[in-house]
């Protein structure tokens, strides 16, 4: 009996030591990301999961190491870490949330989109996840799926920016010209210093034929962003359609002159040479 309680102390003394272990790896691996020592936090992290495979805690572990791995730029293997930490909790929202965000910065949509959707079924309320759900839809040019989704996100957080922009956008692609100029004019009238919802709105005009009111909006977005080498982009093509040669080459002199690529408006510039 005397031996059987000895042992029993023993291996409560060796499981209390290993936990002690574990805790300081741990602790280490956390203040090397700190001091965003990542390669010394991944390696920590490592040995911590070879130390207890087992351990409960260690879907979060496979979780921190798969942030860590996306930070160094190692898609393929914060990927594998995301997995196997939701293989252990598959219904951790902010786990599926990572993973699905990974999968759209490798250009896996499809399966970025089951992750979202897992997330709404887990919480319907869940904002990021409707957002990313949308911004598929309209990649996959579904945009009565997005304007859902949308419109789910303005019930939640009414007057929410995103959302807003995303109804303007989906009616402009559905071709109700009216309801996305609406909506656009409201957005301009609460944001007036974002010049993206000018060249937005300028989009649109060009869409509706209305060009001069275009370039009316695009002339107050380069008040707003000087900078913006794809405003003067925007007004050449305007310039060029409306035969207006030599002010579209300007434009488009300018664009390159702010950066914009010429070889990328080198077909611009010859047709707006041409007399």
């Amino acid at each position: 009996m005397k031996r059987i309680v000895y042992i029993l102390i023993l291996c409560l003394g060796c499981s209390q030591l290993s936990a002690q272990t574990y805790d300081e790896l741990v602790t280490r691996a956390m203040d090397a990301v700190e001091k965003d020592s990542l390669r010394q936090a991944e390696g920590l992290f490592k040995e911590v999961l070879r130390l207890e495979p087992a351990n409960m805690r260690n879907a979060l572990l496979f979780s921190n190491l798969g942030t860590i791995q996306r930070r160094m730029g190692k898609n393929k293997e914060a990927l594998e870490s995301y997995t196997l930490a939701l293989n252990r909790t598959p219904h951790s929202i902010p786990m599926l949330l990572n993973r699905a965000s990974l999968y759209l910065d490798m250009n896996y949509p499809d399966k970025a989109y089951v992750d979202y959707c897992d997330v709404i079924d887990l919480d319907p309320q869940n904002v990021e996840a409707y957002q990313f759900r949308a911004y598929i839809y309209m990649t996959k040019r579904q945009y009565q799926d997005a304007k859902v989704d949308y419109q789910k996100l303005l019930d939640i957080v009414p007057g929410d920016q995103t959302a807003r922009i995303g109804m303007a956008i989906v009616n402009q692609k559905l071709h109700r010209y009216n309801e996305s100029l609406e909506e656009f004019n409201r957005l301009i009238v609460d944001y007036p210093k974002d010049a993206s919802l000018l060249k937005a709105r300028a989009e649109l005009e060009v869409e509706m034929n209305t060009p001069d009111l275009a370039l009316l909006d695009l002339e107050s977005a380069a008040s707003l962003n000087p900078n913006d080498a794809e405003i003067y982009v925007m007004c050449g093509d305007i310039y060029l359609s409306k035969g207006l040669k030599r002010e579209a080459y300007s434009a488009f002199e300018k664009a390159i002159e702010l950066g914009y690529p010429r070889p990328e408006l080198q077909d611009k510039l010859k047709m707006s040479k041409k007399r």
